[in-house]
């Protein structure tokens, strides 16, 4: 949990003030100890690293799995330029499944990519 820089600073002021350890502190605001000692040396929060931005574009894969249902990820991901893992998160984001065909025989159903029913007016 993030804490603000003036409720740190008051936490850190009322230590100084009444003389208290950081087990004491730590008590009466109802934070860890761990906590007080990181503000003790450092009181500003640590930034967040931005996230990147996907390689991948949603749109175009979405077109790439209604162009090529019957496509491995491993070809998908030659299109695309990246790696297979990748796909297969950018699948599950898109909502993509594989169903059986229901019109094929029990031997012979063949696993095809389907949109997902919010993906598929994309």
């Amino acid at each position: 949990m993030i804490y603000s820089f003036s409720y740190r600073r008051r936490v850190l002021e009322v230590q100084a003030r009444d003389g208290l350890t950081n087990q004491q502190v730590a008590d009466h605001f109802n934070i860890g100890i761990a906590t007080v000692a990181r503000w003790r040396s450092r009181i500003e929060a640590k930034p967040y690293p931005q996230r990147k931005p996907y390689k991948i574009d949603m749109t175009t894969l979405a077109e790439d799995v209604r162009a090529f249902p019957d496509a491995y990820q491993s070809e998908r991901a030659a299109r695309f330029g990246c790696t297979p893992e990748a796909i297969c998160h950018a699948l599950k984001r898109l909502g993509v499944t594989y169903k059986k065909s229901p019109d094929a025989s029990e031997s012979e159903r063949r696993r095809t990519a389907r949109l997902s029913k919010e993906n598929n007016s994309a």
